[in-house]
């Protein structure tokens, strides 16, 4: 593990660019972006759209260590280089902002209120080439629709199972328990999800970090004492849906968490502006976002 990466995700100033929509999710981000999926006929011309977006922002100025902390990639980004150097690499050594992989393979089917992950078939065969790819900690995702606790103890289980497994391999896990912002229960289910992962959180050895990526609660600062967690490296917010302002505004009122945004950070950017339009829209929101999550 990186001791200065390790230091900079735990007190540095700023919050996680999250450059990691894949598979179904990624014609969506191009339409975003305004790049139709008449524009490629394949999925591998579909990355690469992709990977030119992302590559677009990585390289803009206005992407700095200043304001990012760390970047969440998918696993084709951590494949492909920018400038002849791997996408990790080039994060870390030109830009000071550590390299995260998104490592799970979606959402099973609705159950108990919630969506576990799929299995990950190739799990060690992907931390094994992130850790050669220089990759600092990985992130996976499930949900949580309705505040059932045996959904969501199963939930949090299956989440710091996995974890541990990506820790063992020197890689910080980023364990994300997503509640939908649409759940008519949300502030239950978040009671529940708590006192679940505080209870994963006592039974880990010693040494084990991990970071925590959450919806922003509905009573602010309810996260504080996972903040505070020795085990705990950082808490990251995902936007969820809300725009970009929405979530700013949210974030900023819970203190210690900071922004891990996907759809929030690329709003309002398009393959049509010009580099300087690019750059100044990007400025602005990565502004905003720093601002909010560093109260």
């Amino acid at each position: 593990m990186n001791m200065a990466q390790l230091d900079r995700m735990h007190s540095g100033k700023g919050f996680i660019a999250a450059l990691d929509q894949s598979g179904g999710s990624t014609p969506k981000a191009l339409a975003q972006y305004g790049v139709l999926e008449s524009s490629f006929t394949n999925d591998d011309e579909m990355y690469t759209l992709v990977h030119e977006m992302r590559t677009r922002i990585i390289k803009s100025p206005a992407f700095e260590s200043n304001s990012i902390l760390g970047a969440i990639l998918f696993e084709n980004t951590m494949d492909r280089k920018i400038d002849g150097q791997w996408t990790g690499d080039y994060l870390w050594e030109k830009k000071n902002i550590v390299p995260f992989l998104k490592v799970d393979k979606g959402l099973a089917d609705l159950a108990n209120g919630v969506q576990l992950m799929k299995p990950i078939s190739n799990l060690e065969e992907l931390l094994t080439r992130a850790v050669e790819r220089n990759i600092f900690g990985t992130k996976m995702r499930s949900v949580i629709k309705e505040a059932n606790a045996e959904g969501i103890r199963r939930v949090v289980e299956q989440q710091f199972t996995v974890g541990k497994q990506i820790f063992e391999k020197g890689l910080v896990p980023i364990i994300e328990p997503e509640v939908d912002i649409y759940s008519v229960d949300k502030e239950k289910s978040e009671e529940i999800l708590k006192e679940e992962i505080k209870k994963q959180l006592n039974l880990l050895d010693k040494d084990v970090k991990v970071m925590l990526k959450l919806s922003i609660p509905t009573v602010n600062d309810f996260y504080k004492e996972l903040i505070s967690d020795p085990h705990v490296v950082r808490v990251v917010a995902l936007s969820g849906g809300y725009t970009e302002k929405e979530a700013n505004h949210k974030l900023s009122q819970n203190h210690g968490l900071i922004a891990s945004f996907s759809r929030a950070l690329s709003e309002g950017l398009s393959a049509g502006q010009t580099n300087d339009q690019f750059n100044s829209k990007l400025d602005k929101t990565i502004r905003e976002i720093y601002d909010a999550s560093i109260t």
